[in-house]
């Protein structure tokens, strides 16, 4: 069986914890192939809220493997934090959970790290999380990093040591404050816990289940548009959030690629700093935000909102390779009596369809094209045929702009409201 992937295609927050969970069952294994704990993904069902930051959305179905891959950066403050809160809730973490011993540590001097070069910056801030997450990434492609693995050495606490000394310095010469320790005791307590998990060689395993037959899903973190190669660079993430990400950050070869499940929002949304040609700084925008609780699952920040951006759209579904989209927070819109969607961009004086190279220095103008709204409440309908007529044109309307079908529509925050147009579940 073909390794399917699951991602985000604009600047995250899409939903993609919560379509993880929908089409888990279909899956023997959910695997996690980038980012860390600035990653929220959020899970609704039985009318209750989850917030999932490292370990994988299929953790809440039964006889389902979890793996975080090598590609992923590990808080184990935070690691230690979700188990916990699942185990209040039953989940059997320890039966279910497997960690990638090539994954990378996150040490207190990561974050201290992350917010002396955040202060530096000025008002050219990029929005980190402040999640230690660009340093980690730093020190694994400068070759200085702690893996998942190191814990269980001998000399552990040497080669922390090390680690620690060197960040020291570097945040000496940043005038910042360092101060490790008041962090240590929390930090020690949740490695204890992390060396009792499940701690394996995680691309030996997936190759193995893919052998003998398992049906496996790849879920990505952020969206595409925060891709450190191909996003709104340097307002960007420090992963690969593509689909090539899964390859590398899994250890598995893109033969085994199958399906490539593209989430987006049926509008825009995006956290911290960087360009966002469709930003709405008005009414709608603030209409947009309350409507859809646009506030961020890992810092509570409140999400800047626009149109739906086609240009965005379809060269996220290039580079990724989507086979199939999944389209989010279409209820939000109900209400609206008319809705804008980009097409194009004015950009150095031409009309363009696609994304070029430079969107922070270079301002691209959207060109918008207007579509009917509907009103009416979405968050009840069970059935595909009984969507407004002005839903379907809409849903026909990107389908014509992407050439991808729209398989997958959700009308509501809980699983339940989740409809599959066509049978891409289907094995």
């Amino acid at each position: 069986m073909p390794v399917d992937v699951l991602l985000g295609l604009q600047w995250g927050d899409e939903g993609k914890g919560k379509i993880v969970d929908f089409i888990t069952p279909h899956y023997d294994v959910v695997a996690r192939f980038q980012g860390g704990p600035n990653a929220g993904h959020t899970l609704e069902f039985n009318g209750i809220k989850h917030v999932l930051h490292t370990i994988p959305s299929g953790i809440f179905r039964d006889n389902i493997i979890n793996i975080v891959g090598n590609g992923v950066v590990i808080d184990p403050v935070t690691l230690r934090k979700e188990i916990e809160a699942l185990k209040k809730l039953n989940v059997d973490v320890s039966r279910k959970l497997f960690i990638s011993r090539k994954a990378h540590l996150i040490i207190p001097t990561h974050r201290l790290l992350d917010a002396a070069s955040e202060a530096t910056k000025g008002k050219e801030k990029i929005g980190s999380t402040l999640r230690g997450i660009g340093p980690t990434y730093m020190d694994k492609t400068g070759r200085n990093g702690l893996r998942v693995g190191d814990v269980e050495a001998k000399d552990f606490m040497d080669r922390y040591k090390r680690l620690c000394d060197k960040h020291s310095e570097l945040l000496k010469n940043m005038n910042h404050p360092c101060n490790p320790g008041e962090y240590e005791e929390e930090f020690f307590s949740s490695v204890e816990v992390l060396r009792g998990l499940n701690l394996v060689d995680s691309e030996h395993l997936l190759n193995r289940y893919l052998s003998e037959g398992k049906r496996i899903l790849a879920e990505g973190a952020q969206g595409s548009l925060l891709d450190i190669d191909f996003g709104s660079y340097p307002f960007v993430t420090s992963s690969s959030t593509v689909t090539a990400g899964a390859c590398t950050g899994l250890g598995i070869s893109p033969r085994h690629i199958g399906k490539v499940y593209g989430i987006f929002k049926a509008y825009c949304t995006r956290v911290g700093s960087g360009p966002f040609p469709t930003e709405l700084n008005d009414e709608t925008g603030e209409k947009l935000r309350k409507a859809g609780n646009e506030f961020g699952a890992t810092t509570g920040r409140p999400r800047r909102t626009g149109w739906l951006d086609i240009p965005a759209l379809n060269y996220a579904i290039m580079i990724n390779g989507v086979t199939d989209l999944i389209m989010m927070k279409s209820d939000v819109l109900s209400g609206f009596e008319s809705l804008k969607v980009c097409t194009h961009y004015s950009y150095r004086g031409k009309k363009i369809d696609y994304m070029p190279y430079d969107i922070v220095y270079e301002e691209a103008t959207p060109f918008f094209e207007d579509l009917k709204g509907w009103n009416t409440d979405l968050t009840g309908i069970q059935k595909e045929k009984d969507f407004p007529e002005e839903l379907s044109e809409y849903i026909s309307y990107i389908e014509e702009k992407t050439k991808v079908p729209v398989s997958i529509i959700s009308v509501g925050p809980d699983r339940t409201q989740t409809i599959e147009r066509k049978m891409v579940l289907a094995f």
